[in-house]
């Protein structure tokens, strides 16, 4: 299995190129990219490097109360199927977060439920693979659909495609209290693209505020109190049972590591670090 990254924001900042240039020469071979245009994909070949997941715009009017606004993101969306589809980019990475962070996950899962069906199909027409990602969303209301072994069941019952499915990012999981291995076991089918993060459960926090947020504020960055993620290797997850589950399944995307951790973040060299660290510890287990 192939490694590779999203872009970190200092690393970002330097550009495309800059990037891209960096990755290869560090031995990723995935990049995963916010846009993608010819330009982008033009620089990425250069490098030797692949397109991984492409960043879906508009998705929170996917999920819009408004028929109109809903309207509008879904046609943005195809188009960007489109545009990707032509420049070989098979992977469109998308967290289903309402535009209201109020609006209740069951009001959000019946509109997705009528607004998907023509989204995946299109998918389909398009050959691209939806991979959503299970970020709960921001506290207190915790809007995100597709976060959890209950919704994935039933949205996989309603959208049988698996031009719909999931981008496995087994950090939430821990954060969530969810068996990350077992998930895999269930749902594994589904997998059209995974996030190389982990998260450490944080005992004397935990003991502190149990799993509610902390009510004077997190210690760490990247964390709510009891948790906090980190790069693989430094959390729970046991990346060699995820390899071996993976193997199994056949599955043959990337695995991109998302920076978030408060150790190897705020300039362009720890970035660089974390990136690296992170990619040496997967390297055991996916190369």
């Amino acid at each position: 299995m192939r490694i590779g990254m999203r872009i970190p924001p200092k690393m970002g900042s330097e550009g495309i190129e800059s990037v891209a240039v960096w990755a290869a020469g560090s031995g990723l071979d995935v990049l995963d990219v916010p846009r993608l245009t010819p330009e982008v994909k033009q620089i990425c070949e250069k490098a030797g490097l692949e397109i991984g997941s492409v960043d879906a715009q508009q998705t929170g009017g996917l999920l819009s109360s408004s028929e109109q606004r809903r309207s509008d993101a879904l046609d943005a969306v195809k188009k960007q199927m489109d545009d990707m589809s032509s420049l070989g980019a098979r992977v469109l990475f998308m967290c289903l977060v309402p535009e209201d962070k109020n609006q209740p996950r069951k009001e959000s899962f019946a509109i997705w439920k009528d607004t998907f069906p023509d989204l995946v199909k299109h998918a389909e027409q398009t050959g691209v693979y939806i991979a959503i990602e299970g970020w709960p969303g921001p506290a207190p209301q915790y809007p995100t659909i597709g976060c959890t072994p209950e919704m994935w069941r039933a949205m996989f019952e309603a959208i049988p495609s698996k031009h719909f499915g999931l981008n496995y990012d087994p950090s939430h999981l821990v954060r969530l209290g969810i068996d990350y291995a077992r998930a895999l076991s269930e749902f594994g089918d589904r997998i059209n693209h995974v996030h190389g993060k982990d998260t450490e459960i944080l005992h004397d926090e935990l003991y502190e505020c149990g799993v509610l947020p902390a009510t004077f504020g997190a210690k760490y960055g990247f964390s709510e109190g009891s948790w906090r993620y980190t790069i693989p290797g430094h959390g729970q997850v046991e990346w060699n049972k995820v390899a071996v589950r993976l193997d199994r399944l056949g599955y043959q995307g990337a695995i991109s590591i998302e920076l978030e951790d408060h150790r190897f973040w705020g300039t362009a060299e720890k970035e660089r670090e974390g990136i690296k660290k992170a990619a040496e510890h997967l390297s055991l287990y996916f190369k």
